[in-house]
């Protein structure tokens, strides 16, 4: 496969060869950064994880040289950083037993110039060579511009496949902000509880950012338990630990709204569930 970057490239943990790893894909995640997928696709690795008929591929967009860095990783340089990220990514993917790992090393800057026509190639080649089932990648009210700018760039990449090679479902998960906000009806509430060992171990590879001054091990671990709980104030528990995303699906169907109004949409329902409880007690 010919991606954009010279420095790009595409890892398969288990050496199979890169059109069998692409071929086998069920679940996608499209995430802008290493360490992204951990903390918003864990619902799709753990689908796929030790089983033989569903295959987690990964793709992580950008390099990870602006990534923010202290204590032990305070002198490195963005060239180092971006070499440490990326074999931490690459270790996750052992780990979590991805078909592939692609990381195609675009600098941010360069993702967030729109069309940023080299980026919807690019992922357009991989859903091509995948066509996956399920994608995973960031959600539109995400308050991270490269977040958003990946996710944007996504959709034009499957919006410019014919219809039946776009995959069935496409899932806009939190992370630079929560997804409590949506109305219940709108949530996909995830279960990611029970193999609470392996997403320590998927969060716990990303030392350069851990041990580098941000702790999201613990807030993604901890989001994760609270979203469980906090789903709905009259039930016990349904799940152990959850974690939210927003059905994108009809963005990427030919007759797609816009994407501002569909999401200021979403978010003129939080309002008036918000106004219509106040009325009625204040």
């Amino acid at each position: 496969m010919n991606l954009n970057q010279q420095t790009a490239g595409i890892f398969v943990p288990d050496g199979q060869p890169l059109e069998s790893a692409l071929s086998r894909t069920t679940h996608l995640g499209v995430g802008a950064h290493q360490d992204d997928l951990e903390f918003m696709a864990l619902h799709g690795i753990l689908a796929c994880f030790q089983r033989q008929e569903r295959w987690f591929g990964g793709v992580t967009v950008t390099d990870g040289g602006g990534s923010a860095r202290d204590g032990a990783y305070s002198t490195f340089t963005d060239e180092q950083m971006r070499q440490v990220r990326r074999r931490e990514q690459d270790t996750a993917a052992v780990i979590g037993q991805y078909s592939f790992m692609a990381q195609l090393d675009y600098p941010s800057s360069v993702v967030k110039m729109p069309p940023a026509a080299a980026v919807e190639a690019d992922l357009r080649a991989i859903l091509a060579a995948t066509r996956p089932g399920i994608v995973y990648t960031h959600n539109p009210a995400d308050k991270h511009d490269t977040h958003v700018a990946v996710m944007a760039a996504l959709l034009r990449a499957i919006r410019s496949l014919p219809a039946a090679e776009r995959p069935s479902r496409v899932l806009g998960c939190e992370v630079w902000r929560d997804l409590d906000w949506l109305p219940d009806a709108e949530k996909v509430v995830m279960d990611v509880g029970g193999r609470e060992n392996l997403a320590f171990a998927l969060n716990g590879v990303f030392d350069s950012q851990i041990a580098g001054g941000k702790r999201y091990d613990l807030a993604v671990m901890g989001r994760r338990r609270a979203n469980a709980v906090f789903l709905d104030s009259h039930a016990t528990d349904a799940m152990e630990q959850a974690w939210y995303a927003l059905d994108l699906t009809p963005l990427v169907q030919d007759d797609a709204p816009d994407i501002e109004a569909f999401i200021t949409g979403l978010i003129a329902q939080f309002k008036e569930d918000v106004a219509c409880r106040l009325k009625r007690f204040c």
